[in-house]
């Protein structure tokens, strides 16, 4: 089993825990804010990261940081994948601050995942996924693009729209140091996005006027 695996674990079993006790207490001491950051609680940079906030929020993370790490981990090895998750994760957590109230709770692995996204993005953006069997490249870049479409609309709620671009912006790096063909895997993923919405736009109407 790839290393990248334990790591889901680790969010499975810590969120279970926390949804099982007193999630007020846990959130006051293991979830990332800035004012647990003046306070010296540096270990939530990285508790944080564990901790979600309910089965969706659980599964829909796992299910691409299983997609995205074991890509990255089959390609670059378990010490590069894992360290851009915690790096992302890690960085942007503060950064982050820079557009949310310090007594605002952040948690959850989504913009470590974002991280990883970038990098499947730029390194190995054909390989097909689990998740519709689409290419990975098309995968992340939708990802991105539904997240920054969120944050111009102005769209509020619970989820991190900000945090999730800040974290793919850190993956952006890595993969552009991973791959010396970090161009074309820019524009095969862009490529596969126009055609992505091109056939949508052709298929959605064809499906309305079928079922009308």
């Amino acid at each position: 089993m790839r290393k990248i695996n334990f790591v889901i674990i680790a969010c499975l079993i810590v969120s279970l825990v926390f949804w099982l006790l007193d999630s007020e207490i846990l959130i006051e001491y293991l979830a990332f804010s800035g004012v647990n950051l003046l306070k010296g609680r540096v270990w939530t940079l990285v508790t944080s990261l564990f901790i979600h906030g309910d089965i969706v929020h659980l599964v829909g993370n796992m299910l691409f940081l299983y997609i995205f790490g074991n890509t990255i981990e089959e390609k670059m090895g378990a010490a590069k994948t894992i360290g851009a998750f915690f790096i992302g994760g890690i960085i942007t957590f503060p950064l982050s601050l820079l557009f949310y109230d310090a007594t605002t709770p952040l948690i959850g692995a989504s913009a470590a995942i974002f991280t990883l996204a970038a990098i499947v993005m730029l390194i190995k953006p054909l390989k097909l996924s689990i998740f519709l069997f689409l290419p990975q490249g098309l995968v992340a870049i939708l990802y991105f693009v539904y997240n920054a479409l969120a944050v111009y609309s102005g769209t509020e709620g619970n989820v991190a729209y900000i945090a999730h671009i800040i974290g793919f912006a850190i993956g952006v790096p890595f993969g552009l140091a991973w791959s010396k063909d970090w161009l074309k895997n820019l524009l095969i993923s862009v490529a596969l996005l126009i055609v992505y919405i091109v056939v949508v736009s052709i298929l959605i109407p064809l499906i309305l006027d079928a079922i009308t």
